[in-house]
């Protein structure tokens, strides 16, 4: 696994699963047309942002599944 600190910010990189079928491309989808989403941020930014602007629980679970594949890879 990667050191952390050498990876693309989380943010980043979810924005650029927006072709991705299933429910973490939907969340990138989402996610690109937010002008306040935290491009730059961490799992736990984004995790805030979603309770922020009261997202649903299909995308707290779409995050969950994002997190464990940005972590692999």
């Amino acid at each position: 696994m990667a050191d952390l600190s050498s990876r693309q910010p989380f943010g980043a990189w979810l924005l650029k699963q927006h072709d991705r079928p299933g429910f973490i491309g939907a969340l990138a989808k989402g996610m690109r047309a937010d002008r306040t989403f935290p491009r730059n941020g961490s799992v736990d930014d984004v995790r805030k942002h979603l309770s922020t602007i009261r997202a649903e629980g299909d995308a707290f679970e779409a995050l969950d599944d994002a997190e464990t594949d940005w972590l692999c890879h």
